[in-house]
């Protein structure tokens, strides 16, 4: 992963997030996931690396009250916050580097989509899933979508580690529990297809 937020902060001034590759205008996979595992609509979640995402939005919208958004780019979330207009104002905004950030909190469910894969050096893998073990509870849940096994090997310019279900639920260890996953095409906007996997994971 690029340690530079200077990269990110580029990536979002030089580009409009819907020209962004992993662009959706409507996130329905995570939505799902999230629902089923967080029905409460008080449940704490983090979206991590959410950037200018509009899941956060769409979870305030179906009544979730605790929703916390996490970026390496300011510009990202500066972003998403112009974009929600008021509703923005409902929503915690922290600038993070997910390797060896301290939110000073649990959270009740850990949601990643494509930020896991860039995490290319082991030693950013174990910031990473330090954090996460840090950030969210026991009984907590983990929504991680990576590129799949035949998806892409670089993106935004930077290589990526591509995954199976089983491949992160090892990487997770035997305190995580799989509870289902799935594989996704992914439409970007240029009109490539990137095949996406999904895992639900349950902290025992």
């Amino acid at each position: 992963m690029s340690s530079d937020p200077g990269h990110w902060q580029r990536v979002y001034r030089e580009r409009q997030p819907r020209e962004m590759s992993w662009y959706e205008r409507a996130p329905e996979v995570s939505l799902e996931l999230i629902e089923r595992a967080a029905p409460a609509p008080n449940a704490a979640i983090l979206d991590a690396g959410g950037g200018a995402s509009s899941l956060a939005g769409l979870l305030i919208a179906a009544g979730y009250t605790d929703v916390t958004v996490a970026d390496l780019s300011r510009a990202a979330l500066e972003r998403a916050r112009e974009d929600l207009g008021e509703a923005a104002g409902e929503i915690q905004w922290v600038q993070a580097d997910l390797r060896d950030h301290d939110f000073g909190r649990r959270f009740d469910l850990w949601h990643d989509r494509a930020v896991l894969h860039f995490m290319v050096e082991p030693s950013d893998r174990e910031g990473y899933l330090a954090t996460l073990r840090r950030s969210l509870r026991s009984g907590g849940h983990a929504i991680l979508a990576a590129f799949g096994p035949q998806g892409p090997t670089r993106c935004s310019g930077l290589p990526v580690v591509r995954y199976s279900a089983a491949k992160l639920s090892l990487l997770l260890g035997g305190d995580f529990e799989l509870l289902s996953s799935r594989l996704q095409d992914h439409r970007t906007p240029s009109g490539a297809t990137q095949q996406f996997v999904y895992a639900h994971l349950l902290r025992k």
